[in-house]
């Protein structure tokens, strides 16, 4: 599985119309982890990264690998 970046996150978010309160709801990692990890202030731990995508991808968005085009995010049919 690929690693997601602060970009998609956001970008996510975005697609779902949730705020970071949502997120934090719905993946059970603390908001000023989150604030971090989208701010890119610090390397969030692979748990941490994982809970986001879980939560993200239980509310349909889907994760789109680089792959020359660059990394992003759309939401499932």
């Amino acid at each position: 599985m690929d690693t997601i970046i602060a970009a998609q996150i956001r970008a996510a978010r975005g697609l779902l119309a949730w705020s970071r309160d949502d997120l934090v709801a719905n993946s059970g990692v603390p908001k000023s982890t989150l604030v971090r990890v989208e701010d890119e202030v610090s390397s969030p731990r692979a748990a941490t990264l994982e809970a986001i995508r879980t939560a993200l991808e239980a509310a349909g968005v889907e994760f789109v690998p680089e792959n020359g085009g660059g990394a992003g995010v759309r939401l499932r049919k």
